[in-house]
């Protein structure tokens, strides 16, 4: 006997229960029954679900059991079709991913990875630059498109259109990973482009930080050793070490032998991502013994347990020398030791921890601040 509407209602029992042509309700429980479709293909013999009782009715369940044996009467497995139908659709909704959507799932998937954070800022910041690829299919952005986003930076912005180009390339090269493009050359790769856009650097200049002459530089150590306070303390350290700021700012204790003096700053804090070993001056570890000791990091800013802020540096630095920066104090140190001292280049590059430097022993001594100066 073939089922009716009354009797579904009353089906609870777990069990398969038949209706005709192969179709049958499956009971798992009183509120988990679905359809199923048992058929036979090349002798083997199968089972296929046509989806929930309580989403098809039984009328229903009925039609869509017809239009799989319609595709056995051609012997068609209708498993196989379906998949092949599912495959068809997701790959249109691939294909129909937008670069802004695609963008997205770049930054969720690698940002995890970035240890800046302002990193993540200029990541998204300078995409908005991008606005014309937002909501293109990014299986469709072709050479023209990515054109018409860096052509108005190429000769106003340069730096952006760099950095924008890269970030597009990637995301490109992501979007043909994850399937969402097909393969192929990339439109935005450099290789290609770079026959398009004029060169960057014969439309704007390397811009370095200013900075002190080191013959200025004696004059300006004494006057420094004169200021009190742990952001004076902080950027005579700076100068000492020939360090970024930020190494500076989030140095600790533990990671400073005096004994051996030495700073041993960890790979997680070093742009390159590697170890970096300062061999520490007399004068720098004299400053150092003269600090007080209170918490995890050497320089304690205003807030307990929190180091000074790179703004606090500043001001000291104003204050002395206006118009120059603390970053540019390293490259004081770079002219200093090309023009001043024997050791080689390439131990000047190891001391300013860049990445292409090779390894190296030792970092010249200058003069010591007094110790009395340390506030």
């Amino acid at each position: 006997m073939t089922l009716s509407v009354k009797k579904i209602a009353k089906l609870t029992a777990p069990g398969r229960y038949f209706d005709s042509h192969g179709l049958y309700l499956q009971v798992i429980s009183p509120t988990n029954r679905s359809w199923l479709l048992r058929f036979e293909l090349n002798g083997r013999k199968r089972w296929m679900g046509l989806g929930s009782a309580a989403t098809f009715t039984l009328a229903e369940a009925r039609e869509r059991a017809l239009a799989a044996r319609k595709l056995l009467a051609d012997k068609i497995d209708p498993l196989d079709a379906r998949r092949a139908e599912r495959a068809q659709l997701a790959a249109a909704a691939a294909k129909s991913r937008t670069f802004a959507q695609v963008a997205n799932e770049f930054f969720d998937t690698h940002s995890v990875s970035w240890r800046n954070r302002k990193h993540h800022r200029d990541f998204l910041n300078s995409l908005r630059h991008a606005a014309l690829l937002a909501e293109q299919p990014v299986a469709s952005i072709d050479e023209a498109l990515v054109l018409a986003v860096l052509q108005p930076l190429s000769t106003t912005k340069t730096i952006t259109a760099q950095r924008l180009q890269r970030r597009i390339k990637a995301i490109m090269d992501f979007a043909v990973a994850t399937g969402y493009r097909p393969a192929g050359p990339n439109p935005a790769r450099w290789e290609h482009l770079r026959h398009l856009l004029p060169a960057p650097d014969k439309i704007i200049a390397v811009k370095h930080m200013p900075a002190l002459p080191y013959g200025e530089l004696p004059s300006f150590m004494a006057e420094l050793c004169r200021v009190e306070g742990i952001p004076a303390r902080a950027l005579e350290f700076t100068i000492l070490t020939a360090a970024r700021t930020g190494e500076v700012l989030g140095a600790q204790w533990s990671e400073i032998d005096l004994d051996a003096a030495q700073w041993l700053i960890p790979g997680a804090r070093m742009k390159s991502g590697k170890p970096h070993r300062v061999p520490l001056s007399r004068q720098a570890v004299a400053l150092l013994r003269a600090l007080p000791r209170e918490g995890e990091f050497v320089f304690v800013g205003a807030k307990a347990g929190r180091p000074v802020s790179n703004v606090a540096m500043y001001r000291v630095l104003r204050q002395l020398r206006d118009g120059i920066t603390v970053h540019g104090f390293r490259s004081t140190f770079r002219v200093w030791a090309e023009e001043r001292s024997a050791f080689p280049a390439v131990v000047a590059e190891q001391a300013l921890a860049h990445r292409s430097a090779p390894p190296w022993s030792a970092l010249i001594n200058g003069p010591p601040c007094s110790s009395s100066a340390h506030g």
